[in-house]
């Protein structure tokens, strides 16, 4: 980073700061009242056996398509007809909305906010997936000065605009901004935009915290 300190940690919401669904299955089929190990599908946590996200992340689908395909899926395993990702987050995540989110994020967001500096989230679809009672039932999220979600905006990442209107809403530089997201597209629209970037690794998000958090001074262990 340049030798401006950083002022705004601005994080994407699925993935960053709540648990993906990959790692949640056990969740879901408890919920859902379907028996262990019947969702297969893995992500990033098993590439190989998911040719759906590797197709997601070669560019030939985006990832809302990836998802609205796997709520059609589980829907029909329910014997229900799901055409949107809101009925499939509500119904695997709605009894505690509380508890898919890290345990990582909560602590660095509070660390951020305890030390005087802004929060932000960017999400390409945070109500389109999640509805916006679960927004209301996170308390974390207070601690956030600006959501832009391209669930109303409809601009998403990588465009340009998207990281340009959450810098109108804190009304702060790119260069003074931390962006962190767990997809590569996302990084390199953010970085072309002049943010300060951490590329989020979902299967080891203390490290990805600890980088999001240095450039604040502040030391995530």
């Amino acid at each position: 980073m340049s030798s401006q300190r950083a002022k705004a940690l601005v994080l994407d919401f699925g993935g960053v700061i709540s648990k993906t669904l990959f790692e949640t299955h056990g969740l879901t089929e408890a919920a859902l009242g379907l028996a262990p190990d019947t969702l297969g599908w893995r992500g990033p946590f098993g590439i190989e056996t998911d040719p759906l996200w590797a197709s997601m992340q070669r560019g030939e689908i985006t990832e809302r398509d990836y998802w609205i395909t796997r709520s059609r899926e589980v829907g029909r395993l329910v014997g229900e007809d799901w055409n949107d990702m809101e009925t499939f987050v509500k119904r695997a995540r709605g009894a505690d909305p509380k508890a898919v989110i890290r345990p990582e994020a909560d602590r660095a967001v509070k660390m951020v906010a305890d030390a005087g500096f802004k929060l932000a989230i960017l999400s390409n679809e945070l109500d389109l997936f999640y509805g916006t009672e679960f927004r209301g039932r996170l308390p974390l999220l207070a601690y956030f000065e600006a959501i832009v979600d391209a669930t109303y905006t409809k601009i998403l990442k990588p465009d340009p605009r998207a990281y340009q209107m959450v810098l109108d809403a804190l009304s702060l530089d790119a260069g003074v901004c931390v962006f962190v997201d767990d997809q590569h597209r996302n990084i390199d629209g953010a970085r072309a935009c002049g943010l300060h970037t951490v590329l989020f690794d979902v299967r080891d998000p203390h490290s990805g915290y600890a980088a999001a958090l240095r450039p604040f001074g502040l030391e995530f262990t």
